[in-house]
């Protein structure tokens, strides 16, 4: 191969480099962001009620092979930093659609990421996420 076709060769393959997108970093794994310690008399179901979360989720979420098996003073993870969104309050007064509203996000699409069977019922202090108005 002569010098000019090997520099054709090498010239062409560093411009389609430079314009190969990068490769993603790999995002980091999820994590824990809140937990919840097991109050005598408290069901599984009500937990899972009160985190917005079906019991699926927060069965899931904690790895348990029995949900009829928790006790006072264990701790629950009810809220996973999933790398979906960013993480929202719920603050008195908020409702659910005015919330999709101040993110400008489709309110089935929080619902439904947030695990919210009744879009009338949220609670003060418990946290949601925000989808990326991308994937939606």
């Amino acid at each position: 191969m002569s010098l000019k076709k090997f520099s054709v060769l090498v010239l062409l393959v560093l411009s389609i480099a430079a314009v190969m997108p990068a490769a993603a970093a790999p995002s980091e794994a999820p994590v824990c962001v809140q937990y919840h310690t097991v109050q005598r008399g408290e069901t599984f179901y009500r937990i899972a009620r009160s985190y917005g979360l079906t019991m699926d989720q927060l069965q899931g979420i904690n790895g348990l092979a029995n949900i009829n098996r928790i006790y006072a003073g264990q701790s629950l993870c009810v809220k996973m930093n999933d790398n979906t969104g960013t993480t929202y309050t719920v603050q008195a007064g908020d409702t659910l659609s005015k919330i999709a509203r101040r993110f400008g996000v489709n309110m089935s699409v929080l619902a439904q990421m947030n695990g919210i069977t009744n879009v009338n019922r949220i609670y003060v202090g418990q946290v949601l996420v925000i989808p990326d108005v991308t994937i939606q």
